[in-house]
């Protein structure tokens, strides 16, 4: 037992500093208490709870949580049977940073990028334009990449989870079609695209007429953002991440911009934020 342990803690630790998904169940009430065992998407578990039939279901629940990035205490029967709470599992998952991909080197990237990194994502900053997808423009990216968005995405899209994001801020349909195709493509949580209303009716015919059906045009959160009134691009980057964060925790009262009418950016109304120095304009999303 001593070897195993020993075994599976130093996979663990493997694991954690190569940044790779991996989650440890431990046994924490029942039969075998104290047993662990070690799953991870791209090898076997290691390690046993004590009974094969337990090891299987709680290896196939734990690869569940972990591609969710949560942690959480889970109960079966002796031998792993649903609806029963003689055993209890301690999840805990240790997943790499979300990812979130920009395709567009525009003004709002780079206060996207600040934002997002805030929130902890791995941020990918990816434009065909080498003059302006620089590491000076966007120093607190993690990356930047010089290329096609469908390129980028065909190199690291099966690897995308629930967890991560796709901002699609290009105004061309030249970027924004292919990148969004090959988005819809992959297993990615939030797919957005910044632009008007206008301009994303024409992208969707775009689309549909590169063959993505309407389940999949279903998925793309156009105009990106929520309805907060968002005008800068500082705004509008809390706007897009507010968005991401309402859809990953499941809360479907927050009103996304594509739920709404009328100008994404309204004239300042009558009643407006009173700041320090006085009355400002208030904000407008888009």
């Amino acid at each position: 037992m001593t070897v195993v342990s020993s075994g599976l803690y130093d996979a663990l630790a493997a694991a954690i500093r190569a940044d790779q998904p991996v989650a440890l169940a431990t046994v924490i009430a029942g039969p075998h208490q104290g047993r662990k065992l070690l799953v991870g998407p791209d090898h076997e578990p290691l390690g046993t709870l004590g009974e094969p039939d337990l090891d299987r279901v709680v290896a196939r629940d734990a690869l569940g949580e972990l591609a969710a990035g949560t942690t959480v205490v889970r109960h079966y029967g002796e031998h792993g049977e649903a609806r029963e709470a003689v055993v209890a599992v301690f999840v805990e998952s240790f997943a790499p940073p979300p990812q979130m991909l920009v395709f567009g080197a525009v003004d709002f990237t780079a206060a996207l990028v600040r934002v997002a990194k805030v929130l902890g994502y791995r941020v990918t900053v990816c434009d065909a334009r080498e003059v302006f997808a620089t590491r000076s423009r966007f120093p607190q990216a993690d990356d930047v990449v010089v290329d096609w968005p469908d390129r980028l995405l065909g190199r690291v899209g099966a690897g995308l989870t629930a967890r991560d994001a796709v901002c699609v801020l290009t105004h061309d349909a030249k970027f924004d079609v292919p990148a969004l195709v090959a988005a819809l493509d992959t297993e990615v949580g939030y797919v957005g695209a910044m632009g008007s209303r206008r301009t994303h009716a024409d992208r969707l015919e775009r689309l549909r007429d590169a063959g993505v059906g309407d389940p999949a045009l279903a998925r793309i959160r156009a105009p990106i953002g929520l309805d907060i009134g968002a005008r800068t691009p500082e705004e509008t980057a809390v706007s897009i991440c507010a968005e991401i964060i309402a859809q990953r925790t499941g809360r479907h009262d927050a009103r996304p911009l594509r739920d709404t009418d009328g100008p994404i950016h309204r004239p300042a109304g009558p009643a407006e934020f009173a700041g320090p120095a006085g009355p400002t304009a208030p904000a407008a999303a888009g």
